[in-house]
């Protein structure tokens, strides 16, 4: 559905004669001979936007090189003729049913229709440029109509508390679909729930998304905001156009934070948090718990000291209400423009510790370890799956002639490391893996001297400051019986070297045919060749 559909539905619903645009003018329904404002002033590039979505090539090309343009276009089965004029004001662009059958057809649509005012809508701002645009409906134009919306968000809202109730993760709304869950890793359709249409979406998006977030989908086709349900828990969005229209996902923040007693955070990783300056990672793929980790830090922080805690997010997850910290939080898109601006501006702001939800860019990360240089506490994440390969991944990205000097102030500012993924439970639910460094003084000599290769084997002799890899806390996890062996190697990164470990402590992994599994001299392991399920 165009989004321009939506305006000319007012004109059906009314009784209305035309819908006039106008470029720096609102959207009007003539009626009575009278205007009536539907939107805020649209510019022209707006005006041109919304007709490039309905309009024929030949005439689109008409209306691209400034020629006095016409065509027809129906909506349901009301035919309209569409005419597009120049003159010294601007575009001007009258949309009038075609004939007197259609009139008629506007007329009882009218007499059908519920005695409501239009509602003011706000369309979204169409791309400026010439080429014509697909016709995806955008969930920037809410239901005209006060009840509409009013039910759309009842709608939302009830798969939003299912969402919460049921244990999930993540709610996935798509077009040829029932709503979806993600239940313990897996996705399961909500059973009793309609297949959804591409209206279904777009209206339930546009009764909760933001002004400043549809304004942002309209240019960019995705955007994220945070919506909250209150007493029952945040939620963090995307919306995103695709193939077959309109698509969400809702990734469900609970309502208080998890304390770092609750999610098992070792006394060595809790030490991190009484540091006064420093870099602090925590890593993963998406959907592996970074938020919760670093939620459950911040909060340990909030609980024990007496600081200015800035928290810079994209968007705003866990609300820390203030306890013994004063913590200030801040949206990127909303209350700043991006992360690097926020976090130059917030050493003006007497900051203690600062978040800083995503490390993106070059410029953010190089701030980011300057502030830990300079007497600040600094919580960051990436997108890596090992201590090493963050380390990696930072100096990387810087150009050849800055990396040494990169990796003196790395291995001075780094203090920690977690990376972290997600394990299916036996039984339900999931269970966290944890791969931890903590940066000592031979940790920080490799960094500086660019051996980052002998992390690893120097992480597995620091047991005792509380250090353990990725595979090591997989293996403990199937010992304990919180997770299968099959489950813990789809997680691995070293396969080879947790199906050995795995093997010498007497577990099955016949699931692993074909898995080149080397003894630790490098060897192959003897025994059985292993039999099983393809890799």
């Amino acid at each position: 559905m165009a989004q321009i559909d939506r305006l000319l539905r007012v004109v059906m619903e009314k009784g209305g004669e035309a819908l006039v645009l106008r470029d720096g003018e609102p959207a009007q329904l003539a009626i009575n001979g009278q205007g009536l404002p539907l939107t805020k002033p649209l510019s022209g590039a707006q005006v041109l936007g919304l007709l490039r979505e309905i309009a024929p090539k030949d005439a689109a090309e008409s209306m691209n090189e400034g020629k006095p343009t016409k065509f027809p276009y129906a909506v349901s089965d009301v035919t309209f003729t569409v005419r597009v004029m120049r003159d010294e004001a601007g575009v001007r662009v009258e949309c009038r049913p075609e004939g007197d059958a259609d009139v008629a057809k506007i007329a009882a649509v009218a007499a059908a229709a519920p005695a409501v005012p239009p509602a003011p809508v706000t369309p979204d701002a169409p791309s400026e440029s010439d080429a014509p645009v697909a016709a995806v409906a955008r969930p920037t134009v809410p239901p005209v109509d006060p009840a509409e919306r009013a039910v759309a968000r009842d709608r939302i809202d009830a798969l939003l508390r299912t969402l919460a109730s049921s244990g999930s993760s993540d709610l996935h709304l798509r077009v040829g679909e029932p709503p979806v869950l993600r239940k313990s890793g897996e996705l399961v359709r909500i059973e009793g729930q309609a297949v959804l249409a591409d209206d279904d979406i777009v209206g339930m998006i546009g009764a909760i998304i933001p002004e400043e977030n549809a304004t942002a989908f309209a240019k960019t086709n995705d955007t994220d905001f945070a919506y909250e349900i209150r007493g029952i828990a945040r939620f963090r969005a995307n919306v995103f156009a695709e193939r077959k229209g309109n698509a969400a996902v809702f990734r469900v923040i609970p309502a208080t934070v998890l304390t770092v007693e609750q999610l098992g955070i070792t006394p060595e990783v809790q030490k991190l948090c009484y540091l006064t300056k420093g870099l602090v990672l925590v890593t993963g793929p998406t959907g592996s718990g970074k938020s919760t980790t670093l939620a459950s830090l911040i909060d340990l922080v909030n609980r024990v000291r007496s600081d200015h805690i800035i928290t810079i997010e994209d968007p705003i997850e866990f609300v820390h209400p203030n306890k013994n910290c004063i913590v200030t939080q801040r949206q990127v898109g909303m209350h700043t423009g991006s992360f690097k601006s926020a976090l130059r501006a917030a050493l003006r702001e007497d900051p203690d510790i600062i978040l800083v939800g995503e490390l993106r860019d070059l410029e953010t990360v190089s701030i980011a370890i300057e502030t830990a240089e300079t007497g600040h506490l600094v919580f960051g994440t990436l997108h890596t799956s090992t201590a090493a390969s963050t380390i990696d991944r930072i100096i990387d990205q810087f150009s050849a002639d800055q990396q040494e000097q990169v990796r003196t102030m790395l291995a001075e500012s780094l203090k920690g490391v977690v990376a972290q993924v997600l394990c299916r439970k036996i039984g339900g639910g999931r269970v966290a893996a944890h791969e931890i460094l903590i940066v000592n003084t031979a940790i920080s000599n490799l960094i500086r001297e660019g051996k980052t290769f002998q992390i690893p084997s120097m992480m597995q002799a620091g047991k005792k400051i509380g250090m353990i890899t990725m595979n090591e806390s997989l293996l403990n996890l199937v010992e304990k019986k919180l997770v299968e062996p099959q489950e813990a190697w789809m997680k691995a990164v070293d396969k080879p070297s947790l199906v050995a470990q795995l093997r010498a402590r007497g577990h099955d992994v016949s699931f692993a045919e074909g898995e080149l599994s080397l003894g630790s001299e490098g060897e192959p392991l003897t025994g059985a060749p292993l039999t099983g399920a393809p890799r």
